[in-house]
Formats: structure tokens, sequence, C-alpha cells
């Protein structure tokens, strides 16, 4: 069994709330984090406004909250314990981290607290901006192509994420982003969205970011994961070297796609997202359509889940 963890895009407001208000172990995860961050994160996630939870600053720890709250609701109150259950953990992007926390890699104080440096690093770290924007339905040698085209030494474009087959992300300076996305809709791409985001992540324009979650994730404890992490930059079962691959992170693609097959190759069958939205599940089914796919992301969907371990 994969279980997987969502990245920036599922959050919304009010996220956990059935959770919370029903299970005192949700309360203690929502509340851990606003002690890791000394104020309540969990009044913004559940009161605060659309433009507050789109802030990456608050977006990242957030999300983590939330799946990590569902994780804890199932170990404490159905006696669900997923780290016995994996054969794998991964996470998209800030999902990763929560992938970590599952496979007690770290902790999720630690997880908060180096998430909202890394969403605040994240948001500063091209200020002059960038954009990114969704290609859907090209192969992927059609979109690297398109890609070394739309790019210069001045003008940084690079893919961002690999999200699943005929589903890309192309990341960089909002010119050659721009270039790019008119290219593909020229070879036909069934369709080209820029992307509302605050910056080109997945890209060389955020190295800056690595400077500033450098010192933090050094400081950080990570300890051998219960299952291996399927890592974002290597598309493969890591079981050390995070604080690396956590810095590569910020800079290279999310090989999603690839980390699927991954999890495919080596007998997987089934696959378990953990916390807000479906967005990931829709990534699985197209990369791996064989695979049976399972959303935790409600009490309703929790206990149903629950059943089928006991």
């Amino acid at each position: 069994m994969l279980f997987v963890f969502p990245g920036q895009g599922s959050q919304k407001i009010g996220m956990g709330k059935d959770i919370y208000d029903n299970f005192q172990s949700a309360k203690d995860v929502f509340h851990e984090t606003d002690d890791a961050l000394s104020f309540k994160l969990s009044d913004l996630i559940f009161n605060g406004t659309e433009d507050e939870i789109k802030a990456t600053e608050n977006t990242q720890p957030a999300l983590m909250t939330v799946s990590m709250a569902f994780v804890e609701v199932l170990r404490k109150e159905f006696g669900v314990d997923i780290g016995q259950k994996a054969d794998f953990f991964a996470g998209h992007s800030l999902g990763e981290y929560t992938a970590l926390c599952a496979s007690q890699a770290i902790s999720r104080a630690d997880a908060a607290k180096i998430l909202r440096i890394r969403g605040a690093a994240m948001a500063r770290a091209c200020p002059t901006g960038g954009a990114m924007a969704a290609i859907i339905g090209l192969d992927q040698e059609i979109v690297e192509k398109i890609v070394l085209e739309s790019g210069s030494e001045e003008e940084v474009i690079q893919i961002a994420n690999d999200n699943s087959f005929g589903q890309i992300v192309i990341s960089g300076h909002r010119s050659a982003v721009e270039k790019a996305a008119e290219k593909a809709s020229a070879a036909k791409a069934k369709k080209v969205a820029m992307l509302e985001v605050s910056g080109p992540f997945h890209s060389r324009l955020m190295s800056g970011a690595i400077a500033d979650i450098l010192e933090p994730l050094e400081n950080m404890v990570f300890y051998t994961p219960v299952k291996p992490i399927i890592s974002n930059v290597t598309a493969k079962a890591e079981v050390d070297n995070f604080p690396v691959l956590l810095q590569e992170q910020i800079v290279k693609p999310v090989r999603w796609r690839e980390s699927i097959l991954f999890a495919e190759s080596n007998s997987v069958s089934k696959c378990v997202e953990i916390g807000p939205g479906k967005v990931l599940l829709g990534l699985v089914k197209r990369t791996s359509p064989s695979m049976e796919l399972i959303s935790v992301n409600s009490i309703e969907s929790l206990e149903n889940f629950a059943r089928t371990q006991c």
C-alpha cells in the first residue's frame, strides 16, 4: 500500500474542521502546530480568508497539520497504524514533509517549523517574479523540446512537475513560460493554463530559498523511517540523506509520475491519499489505471478506510 500526501493547491478554509470537532487526537495535532509556530494557525485554517490560507508560509504547515490529524485519528481512535500498513510513503512537494512525519522520520513540531520557514523562503526567493503553467495532453519529449526552445541563459525555464502521463507543469521567468505556453498550444496541447502561484517553484530561480532552509534542516533530528519514502528528487525509495534531498527538492522537478511507476513496479496495487482533496489520486489514476484508489479526507471516508483495515 502506498500512502500519499497532498501539496499546495489542495488547501481550503475549514479543512479538517470535522475531525477537529469530533476527535481529541485531532485537536492535539492542531494545537501542537499552534504551539510550535507560536500562533494560532488552527484559527486561520478554520476562520481565515482565502488569501491568508493561500499564503505559502501558511499553506505548507496547514496542509501537513490536517493530513497528520487524519493519521493520528486513525491510530488513536481506530487502532490503524499506517506505518504498519504501508509499503511506501510519498508526498507531492511539501507533502514529502508530511510523508516523513507519517513514517516517523521527523516530528510534527519540526515539520511545522521548517514548512513555515520553507514557505516564507520560497515566497521571497524570486522577488522579480516568475510563473508556472500546466500543460495537458502532450508527451514529455515534446514538452522538453518546447522548454529547450523557450529558454536561454537569461530566461530560466524548466519542467517543475512531471505529474502524470500527459500532465506536466513548467516553471521559470514569466516571459519564457508564456512563450512555452504559446508553443504548447500550437503543438495541440489539450489545455495550457497559467497557474496562480506566488513564485516559479521547483526551478533554479528558487535557489535562494535553499540558503534559508539549510541551517534549520541541518539542525533537525531525522530518524530512519518505519517504511521508505519515495523521493520527489530520485523517484526511488529512500531511507536516509533527507536533509540533502529536501534541499534539492526546492529547485528540482517533482517526479510524481515516475514515483507512482516505481511503486507499481514494486507490486503496490493500492494508493491511499490522506488529507484535503483528491488531487493526487487523479494523477495516480492517469499514471497507473489499475491501482485501487482510496481517499481519506473526511470523517466518513476515514471510518470507511478504518473498517477495511480491522
